[in-house]
């Protein structure tokens, strides 16, 4: 019985975000689905980091991290990107925010300060709640893994932690919803919505501007 709770109380966490999230996003009745096929609700979450990434900024004294934050390199190619199968890239897309949730976690038990404490549980509620979501969508057998290993980087600067948010949200994430909208999306409504990146590729995100 005992060694059941934590592994209960992990589920239900879980369920509790997921539905947080779903409810976050409850716009025209929001659902994993509606996310990627509507591409106001993803630009709502690239203001939103951008948002988060400015606040951030304004916070006065935030110290630097005595424990540096493990970060993902989330820099990509656009010839790269279009090469992957949306499974890799949705396996790539969870280790990257995996560590961003534990960066952010980490973070936050290092932080005094009321309003670096606030924007970087606000992050992490993001992170998290995405990290969950992505795991709603498979094309392969099994369970996604927690042992893969992203290309990361350490920094003891808390606002490096917003900036690898904002540019994976407004980098991979937005691809990969765009990649989605045309498998799941209803003819036509998929159609509607304009490449992140212009039609000819080569562009390279993650060092995008504020």
């Amino acid at each position: 019985m005992q060694g059941r709770s934590p592994q209960l109380s992990m589920e239900l966490n879980r369920l509790l975000l997921l539905t947080s999230f779903l409810l976050h996003v409850k716009e025209d009745r929001a659902s994993p689905t509606r996310l990627v096929c509507d591409n106001r609700l993803i630009q709502k979450y690239i203001v939103e980091a951008k948002d988060m990434e400015k606040r951030v900024d304004q916070c006065q004294a935030l110290p630097a991290l005595s424990c540096p934050a493990v970060l993902p390199l989330v820099d990509f190619t656009f010839q790269q990107w279009k090469s992957k199968s949306n499974e890799t890239k949705r396996r790539e897309i969870l280790c990257d925010l995996a560590l961003l949730v534990g960066a952010a976690a980490g973070a936050q038990g290092q932080v005094s300060d009321e309003c670096g404490a606030r924007q970087l549980s606000q992050l992490y509620r993001h992170a998290n709640s995405f990290f969950l979501l992505l795991q709603t969508f498979s094309w392969e057998a099994g369970h996604w893994e927690s042992s893969c290993s992203p290309y990361s980087m350490e920094q003891t600067h808390i606002t490096s932690i917003f900036l690898t948010y904002r540019q994976l949200v407004q980098g991979k994430l937005r691809f990969f919803f765009y990649d989605l909208a045309k498998v799941l999306c209803k003819q036509g409504q998929g159609d509607s919505r304009d490449p992140p990146c212009g039609a000819q590729g080569g562009c390279t995100q993650g060092s995008t501007t504020k």
